[in-house]
């Protein structure tokens, strides 16, 4: 019997409306090849939110494609509220990172703004009581972003297996044994 749960990770891109979309769809896009070098199971959604009616676009992008873990990419400063609120309403594993700043050809303006906006999200985590994965150092280019969704899987393979975790007591009263038992995965 096998009862590790298997991890597929969506992955879903942010965009603050001041910037071009166009940034944050083709980092996410780099990103996701990036993931799939290192073998992992990923899901790229091409709803991109900049707002709350794309953050609900994505959440059915998201369970639509059977993904059971997200991955909230900044790829430019994003909108707090709305990639927040896709974190809390998804009620799986959740995890944050950002777009490194990797040249000036591609910003508006010489900048993306992605580490700030990550600041920010951070801070709307926070204010929600959303508990997000949040890496150590979460902003990065696409290769450095891949390991940090390599590092999340066996923290959300964690956190899924928990999440289905059954516990009983059992054996002669008074004194009963408590036990976990395994769980199967789906």
């Amino acid at each position: 019997m096998n009862n590790i749960p298997s991890v597929k990770v969506a992955l879903v891109a942010v965009s603050r409306d001041c910037f071009p979309i166009a940034l944050s769809q083709t980092r996410r896009g780099k990103v996701a090849e990036a993931c799939r070098k290192l073998g992992l199971s990923i899901v790229e959604i091409k709803a991109t939110v900049e707002n709350e009616r794309d953050a609900l676009a994505a959440l059915d992008g998201v369970r639509s494609s059977g993904a059971n873990a997200l991955c909230v990419y900044l790829g430019n400063f994003g909108p707090e509220g709305p990639e927040t609120i896709l974190a809390q309403r998804f009620g799986g594993p959740v995890m944050f990172a950002a777009a490194a700043e990797e040249s000036q050809a591609d910003l508006m303006n010489g900048r993306g703004d992605a580490y700030c906006g990550m600041l920010n999200a951070s801070y709307n985590l926070g204010l929600r009581k959303i508990k997000a994965y949040i890496p150590e150092y979460p902003v990065g280019i696409p290769e450095e972003v891949a390991a940090m969704v390599r590092d999340f899987v066996p923290v959300a393979r964690a956190l899924l297996g928990l999440s289905r975790l059954k516990t009983f007591g059992f054996g002669p009263r008074p004194f009963d044994f408590l036990a976990s038992p395994s769980t199967s995965s789906p």
